[in-house]
């Protein structure tokens, strides 16, 4: 298992089953199954976690971008979720899903967030209990969005970004998107930012544990595409 020794910079983005485990019952912990359908929650569940109805927490305007502060603030505290708790956010995707929720709640001034490294697969193969049943109803609570707008960047900002030497685009979709033969995804046109180097995210995932790989390799993949600590990085 992957751990904090392992070197990461923040080792405190990401936690493990047997903590996990200890804070089921603390009433101050809101696990989040971040699967893709209700039906995966339905067939099993880390004790007590609730279902994501929406695990990319998109606009339902628009279903492009990140819902608005006011429907953020329904949907945090609709889970249980106020200023004072700690969640953790966890998936059967290789931490796609899970890492996506832990950015829009960073987004909105929450970083008390953890990511379960290594996600379902960890849990059951840790042989930690499996339930079946509802999450335990939501307290009630205040969430507090402070939108942190230098999470996301403007498409003005991107093309003057382009321009920049200190700069790296960093594109993490899939080859098929990259190279323009994808043409499933809703875009008005194909293809990639120019000058963007292309590394699909889970490459820096182990296939087979769903762990994030250990940090001194990641920052090896990392380098071997351009993308290094002196470069101001925007992925897509």
């Amino acid at each position: 298992m992957t751990t904090a020794a392992d070197g990461y910079a923040h080792p405190e983005y990401l936690t493990d089953p047997a903590w996990v485990a200890a804070h089921l019952d603390d009433p101050n912990v809101v696990v989040l199954d971040c699967a893709n359908t209700a039906d995966a929650w339905q067939r099993g569940h880390i004790p007590g976690a609730a279902h994501l109805s929406d695990n990319w927490a998109k606009n339902p305007d628009d279903r492009q971008h990140v819902m608005t502060p006011e429907q953020f603030k329904a949907y945090a505290e609709s889970l249980g979720i106020g200023d004072d708790t700690t969640v953790v956010t966890y998936d059967h995707a290789q931490g796609l899903t899970a890492a996506r929720i832990w950015w829009v709640f960073n987004y909105y001034g929450h970083g008390n967030v953890k990511v379960l490294n290594g996600g379902w697969r960890a849990w059951v193969n840790g042989g930690q209990p499996i339930d079946f049943g509802r999450p335990r109803p939501p307290a009630s609570v205040t969430f507090t969005p402070r939108a942190d707008e230098s999470f996301i960047a403007s498409g003005d900002e991107l093309k003057e970004a382009c321009t920049l030497d200190n700069v790296v685009v960093w594109d993490v979709r899939s080859d098929a998107e990259w190279d323009g033969t994808a043409e499933n995804y809703r875009n008005k046109r194909i293809g990639h930012v120019t000058g963007a180097v292309h590394l699909e995210w889970f490459h820096l995932m182990d296939r087979n544990t769903h762990e994030f790989k250990p940090a001194a390799e990641i920052r090896q993949i990392l380098t071997d595409h351009g993308i290094t600590p002196d470069k101001t990085a925007y992925s897509y």
